[in-house]
């Protein structure tokens, strides 16, 4: 494995474990896709560090039994938001002027 790779890979989990991010998140912050990040830490890591993949596949482990909830979440505040800017929209207007 090249010194780049070993390298990152090692700080991706360490931010993971740290941070309890998700892979969409982490790939984020250091600029690879996520498919990279899920490579690096699922197949990578348990080569490198034990100890650092046991605590990342805890924290994966979490995340995908909560993503259900993010997910609904995510679409409710989408839909509240969506509502309060048809509101602000639909504002009464005033009577005409001498009515």
């Amino acid at each position: 494995m090249k010194d780049y790779i070993w390298k990152r890979v090692v700080e991706v989990s360490t931010y993971i474990a740290r941070t309890r991010s998700t892979v969409r998140e982490a790939a984020k912050v250091f600029g690879v896709s996520k498919s990279t990040v899920h490579k690096d830490v699922t197949e990578r890591l348990p080569k490198i560090d034990s100890q650092l993949a046991a605590k990342v596949h805890q924290v994966l482990e979490t995340n995908k039994a909560e993503r259900h909830l993010r997910g609904g979440e995510a679409t409710r505040l989408k839909y509240l938001q969506e509502q309060r800017g048809q509101e602000t929209r639909q504002a009464p207007s005033e009577p005409p002027v001498g009515a």
